[in-house]
């Protein structure tokens, strides 16, 4: 193994969370002191939302061993709860002894009693509620009725909900409005930039025991930078593959070779990847070229090529510039006015023009439905007629889901999807959380939450590396 070539004692990129490795640089450590500082002063639910690997779980790991010592912590790691389980869970972890069979009612009166044991004591009790964003409608509307256990001063349980950003999509529907009144903190953990990942990584390798300059060179932190787009997760198994990489080369430092090879390696989709590739291809054929160049440079010159015997005929057209006729219309374009598509209630509209890059305005919802390919614009239009047709009590699978600035992520995502589960198709919808746009790719129709998550182990490796979770078709009506 690499850890006694570079002198370390652990490994240093694990993507479990170990809280000795939290890095409270890029704000991590301010948001912890200010979570602290609101499970005990505040009496409101508080929220943290961040994209899939940004640091959410290791967060919640590092809050519990932070807390001082008269707060009841109950962690609840299970998003598929239902509306009474979620019951049972908190009593379980208070040691309440309830019978299986007993009424939800009383399970409540049970829990409020021992609530108002502990606030007799000076202790608080906080749940702290991992993948929120998957939990079902109804376990969400328990959380906000839980929130109504008080004294005639104070709160008698605290709510942290620690979620994606679907769960700001699920907070901006109406029926949901009671509980995002209630939400009293909001906590966003951004994805890191260049120089905090240059520091997080150097922060990594020395706490697992690296004394030695750094490792990683700058153009290689703006390689890991651009193809993790600074989500911690990412961050790790790039850096990770790329210690590989140096080891199996005999290399003390990690340079752009290596972290190109680990990317390799993956399967991650970033803006800029198809253009590094052409670029990639573009310096391969010229280095080609240069090498042929020289080769007749150095020829005698009655083995050199000559010109052609016929001057003043007019040139053929250069060797690997072909005529390219102009693009066809698609008729597929002409439909792309049609209604229906959008979450909700927005529709297609013809492509726009192309106008200049400095002049660009931010895309729109209406903008990035246009740069959705055909087969993803008519996709769209499914889902809507599925999403009007079938009963919000079903469920389906949640994919993926990223903002619409990844437009080309969630479409390669979508074909990967449809040759991964053929004959069946992956289904594309985009909603408005009232801050940005967002879109997804969501697969399957089922009875219930069981059928739903048991389908899940049943996905191919490829699919499942984004940790699709279930949802009901309520959520998108």
């Amino acid at each position: 193994m690499y850890l006694e070539h570079f002198g370390l004692a652990e490994i240093p990129f694990r993507i479990t969370p170990h809280t000795e490795f939290f890095f409270a640089g890029a704000n991590r450590g301010a948001t912890l002191e200010a979570l602290i500082y609101a499970i005990i002063h505040d009496e409101g639910i508080v929220k943290v939302s961040g994209e899939v690997g940004s640091g959410k779980t290791m967060l919640c790991r590092v809050l519990m061993e932070r807390l001082p010592p008269n707060v009841v912590i109950v962690y609840l790691a299970n998003p598929s709860l239902s509306r009474d389980d979620i019951l049972f869970a908190i009593a379980d972890d208070l040691d309440l002894k309830v019978p299986d069979t007993a009424r939800t009612s009383a399970v409540v009166r049970t829990l409020h009693g021992k609530l108002i044991e502990l606030h007799g004591q000076g202790r608080q009790v906080v749940v702290l509620i991992d993948e929120a964003h998957a939990m079902p409608i109804e376990t969400l509307e328990e959380v906000r009725l839980l929130s109504n256990l008080e004294t005639s001063h104070h709160k008698l349980l605290q709510l942290v909900m620690f979620g994606q950003p679907e769960l700001d999509e699920i907070l901006a529907r109406p029926d949901m409005r009671q509980l995002k009144e209630r939400i009293t903190q909001n906590f966003a953990l951004e994805p890191l930039r260049r120089d905090d990942i240059a520091e997080y990584l150097d922060f990594r390798m020395r706490t697992a025991g690296y004394r030695g300059p750094a490792l990683f060179s700058q153009g290689a932190v703006k390689l890991i930078a651009t193809a993790s787009q600074g989500l911690t997760r990412r961050i790790n198994i790039l850096a990770e593959k790329s210690l590989l990489a140096a080891f199996a080369e005999g290399s003390h430092q990690v340079t752009p070779k290596e972290v190109d090879a680990a990317i390799r390696d993956t399967e991650y989709d970033w803006p800029g990847k198809t253009m590094r590739r052409r670029v990639a291809i573009a310096a391969g054929i010229a280095a080609v070229a240069a090498v042929v160049v020289a080769a007749i440079a150095n020829l005698p010159k009655d083995r050199a090529p000559q010109p052609p015997a016929n001057i003043g005929v007019a040139p053929a057209a250069p060797i690997g510039v072909p005529d390219v006729p102009a693009p066809a219309a698609n008729p597929a374009s002409d439909a792309t006015s049609t209604p229906g598509g959008v979450l909700p209630g927005l529709t297609l509209p013809a492509p726009a023009p192309a106008v200049a890059a400095s002049q660009a305005p931010a895309p729109a919802p209406a903008a990035a439905i246009s740069q959705l390919r055909p087969v993803a614009q008519e996709r769209l239009r499914e889902t809507q007629q599925w999403v009007q047709a079938t009963d919000g009590r079903r469920w389906f699978i949640q994919l993926v889901a990223t903002n619409t600035g990844q437009i080309d992520y969630a479409q390669n995502f979508l074909a990967m999807a449809d040759r991964l589960l053929k004959p069946d198709r992956a289904r594309l919808y985009m909603a408005d959380t009232g801050k940005e746009q967002r879109i997804g790719i969501i697969y399957g129709e089922f009875p219930s939450m069981a059928a739903a998550s048991a389908a899940i182990e049943q996905l191919p490796p490829e699919l499942r590396n984004n940790s699709p979770f279930p949802r009901q078709v309520l959520w998108l009506k």
